[in-house]
């Protein structure tokens, strides 16, 4: 296989992980919470929802390497603007995701309700990455 296709493929895969990951992981604590389990948010973080979470953490880290490789053989300079809001957008929401996994962390060991701001980094996150793909796809040819 080319490289270049391959990195396409672990890309995307990546991404379809964390998506994915992200969205069962709050459709979990959305059911969990319609059916009456206030703690439901504080336990996101417990056996075997764990191999979620470190799923979605390698998903996470690999992504800025296979991008950076298939720029680097495309042979894009990295000073383009979509470039460089996707890397922005991609830090804060990198950033985001790892405050709110420290912050339901500190919600398992001390239970209670996981609030709004919780559920506000998580949409913020989900957010900054539908719009990289957007950035994605809206590259030049």
């Amino acid at each position: 296989m080319e490289t270049l296709t391959a990195l396409k493929v672990a890309h995307t895969a990546a991404t379809a992980v964390l998506l994915l990951g992200a969205l069962g992981l709050g459709a979990w604590v959305f059911l969990a919470r319609r059916k009456g389990d206030a703690t439901a948010g504080s336990r996101t973080l417990q056996r075997p929802r764990v191999f979620v979470w470190l799923l979605m953490a390698l998903a996470l880290l690999s992504m800025p390497f296979t991008g950076w490789w298939m720029v680097h053989l495309v042979g894009w300079p990295l000073g383009q603007t979509w470039l460089l809001a996707s890397s922005v957008l991609y830090t804060v929401a990198a950033l985001a995701w790892f405050w709110l996994l420290v912050r339901l962390n500190r919600l398992r060991k001390a239970p209670g309700g996981v609030g709004r701001f919780s559920l506000a980094l998580a949409l913020f996150g989900l957010v900054c990455l539908v719009a990289i793909a957007g950035l994605m796809g809206a590259k030049p040819v």
